[in-house]
Formats: C-alpha cells, sequence, structure tokens
C-alpha cells in the first residue's frame, strides 16, 4: 500500500481565511499609511512659509501685507504629486492636497507674534497631521 501525504481540504479552506482575514485588515492600513507619508510632503512645503510669516509678524508687517509674495513670503509653489495648491493669505497658510491625499487640506493660523500655529482642515479629522 502507499502512503499518500498532502493537505486536506479543510486545512487549505482554514489557509485561505486566515489569508482573507488579513488582507482584509491589511490592505486599508497600508493605503491610509501612504497617504499619510503623501501629506508629509505638505506638512514639510509649508515649513518655509511658516518661517516667513513668523518673521513678517516679528518685524511688524500688518497682517494685510501677509500674503504670498509679499513681505518676503515666497511665491506660490509649483504642484506636484501630492500638493495642489499652497497659498498665504492675511499670515493664513492653507495647503490643498491631491486626490492622492483626499484633497485633504491644511490650514495654520499664527497666533499674536507667530511663535506658535494654530492647526485646522480636513487633514485632522482624516489623520493625517496633529493639533
Amino acid at each position: 500500500m502507499r502512503k499518500y501525504a498532502a493537505f486536506s481540504l479543510i486545512e487549505l479552506m482554514t489557509v485561505v481565511a486566515i489569508l482573507s482575514i488579513l488582507a482584509v485588515i491589511a490592505i486599508p492600513s497600508y493605503q491610509n499609511y501612504t497617504r499619510r507619508a503623501r501629506f508629509a510632503e505638505i506638512i514639510s512645503a509649508t515649513q518655509i512659509y511658516k518661517t516667513a510669516v513668523a518673521l513678517a509678524i516679528q518685524l511688524g508687517t500688518t497682517s494685510d501685507a501677509l500674503k504670498t509674495g509679499m513681505s518676503g513670503i515666497p511665491d506660490a509653489p509649483k504642484a506636484t504629486k501630492n500638493l495642489a495648491s499652497l497659498k498665504v493669505d492675511n499670515g493664513i497658510i492653507t495647503a490643498i492636497g491631491t486626490e492622492l491625499v483626499n484633497n485633504a487640506s491644511y490650514i495654520l493660523q499664527p497666533n499674536y507674534d507667530g511663535s506658535s500655529w494654530n492647526i485646522s482642515g480636513t487633514c485632522l479629522k482624516q489623520g493625517f497631521c496633529n493639533a
């Protein structure tokens, strides 16, 4: 008599079920992770504008003059794969992401002397930025 060594149907179905459960959990987590990583580009793009606005505030520039391209604040950057637009208006920095980051917005509002920033926008609800 020959002795066969193989997997039974129940063992194969168990493995497929376990892999399916892992895929259901892992794929959405990975997609959220990649969106957060892409949004990091938007956060880092605002750093130079935060510095420029804070410096202009400390030099006594009025809020009306705190706009993109004025008072030492750089011109708006070109759109990238992740960043759709970035502008400064009255000292408030508004960055909008592309579809790759669910069109999330990142809004920074300085305090009276530019030393701290209030973060708002849809990035908070989506978990891409911290308050």
